[in-house]
């Protein structure tokens, strides 16, 4: 099965447009969520919306642009960041990304979605 990334360009038009729609009610509508994260070079706290679920103590999010996000790759340069997901905020630690040849490591729904992208797993620390 190959992978399907979705082009640049809608990343792009998400990022300037639908983020800033999605940022409002993303917090607190399941499967949405928004990932907490400082720049690598800024150091500017940034806020991006993604579909997440949680399966015990970790975070699954799909990486429908790739691991190449700026997003993921902050992320993963600090090591930790935060989760608002359900009307509550959470720390995140040691994210990284899986492909299929990491599935074994993932729930049931989370294994389907590997086929076709890779998937950001980070543990879920505690609430802040």
């Amino acid at each position: 099965m190959s992978r399907v990334l979705l082009p640049r360009s809608v990343a792009r038009f998400n990022k300037v447009v639908t983020n800033r729609v999605q940022g409002i009610w993303a917090p607190y509508l399941p499967p949405w969520a928004v990932i907490v994260h400082r720049g690598r070079r800024s150091g500017r706290e940034y806020r991006t919306p993604v579909n997440a679920f949680r399966s015990g103590d970790r975070l699954v999010v799909g990486l429908p642009y790739g691991a190449d996000s700026d997003w993921v790759r902050n992320l993963i340069a600090e090591g930790h960041g935060g989760v608002e997901r359900m009307g509550r905020v959470s720390r995140i630690s040691n994210p990284r990304v899986l492909g299929e040849s990491g599935a074994d490591e993932l729930p049931g729904p989370a294994r389907c979605a590997v086929r076709y992208m890779d998937v950001l797993v980070a543990d879920i620390d505690r609430a802040i």
